[in-house]
């Protein structure tokens, strides 16, 4: 069994308007992320950062990463543990720091995902999001902490 696994992407600027980074407010910060296979993502930097508010910011990006991470891990726990997952959303929220250097790191993540199951063990089902967490590629790769504050649906 192989248990390493290799991903590639591509990303190309978008935002030259002729002259290139001839000065800061000078260029868009368009981008198109690409893969084998798959539909393109318009991203741009935040708008705060002079990006395209209606693109996909790196940040945003991170989130979903996370959020998606999580759901995929807990529906692979919830069918392991006999939970019959039929409905899921979540509504993450992250907090990023800029530092004074220009930098900045995201602080915390808070995933708050709402799971319907079609009875069962509530209860089971809402200690499996701390299995998931654990199994979770894209939270055990990032320093800071993720949490989660889920509510579990029962409809019979």
């Amino acid at each position: 069994m192989n248990l390493e696994h290799h991903y590639a992407t591509n990303i190309e600027w978008a935002g030259n308007r002729g002259t290139g980074t001839s000065g800061y407010k000078d260029y868009g910060r368009e981008t198109v992320i690409t893969a084998t296979g798959k539909q393109p993502i318009d991203g741009s930097a935040d708008r705060v950062f002079h990006g395209n508010a209606d693109r996909w910011n790196p940040e945003e990006l991170l989130l979903a990463a996370l959020s998606e991470c999580h759901l995929l891990s807990y529906l692979h726990v919830a069918a392991s543990n006999g939970v019959t997952v039929t409905g899921y959303t979540d509504a993450a929220t992250g907090t990023m720091v800029q530092t004074a250097d220009g930098g900045g790191h995201f602080s915390s993540v808070t995933l708050r995902p709402r799971v319907t199951i079609s009875g069962g063990d509530a209860a089971l089902a809402l200690s499996l999001h701390r299995e998931a967490s654990t199994k979770c590629f894209i939270a055990a790769s990032v320093n800071f902490p993720v949490l989660h504050e889920p509510e579990i649906v029962v409809v019979p």
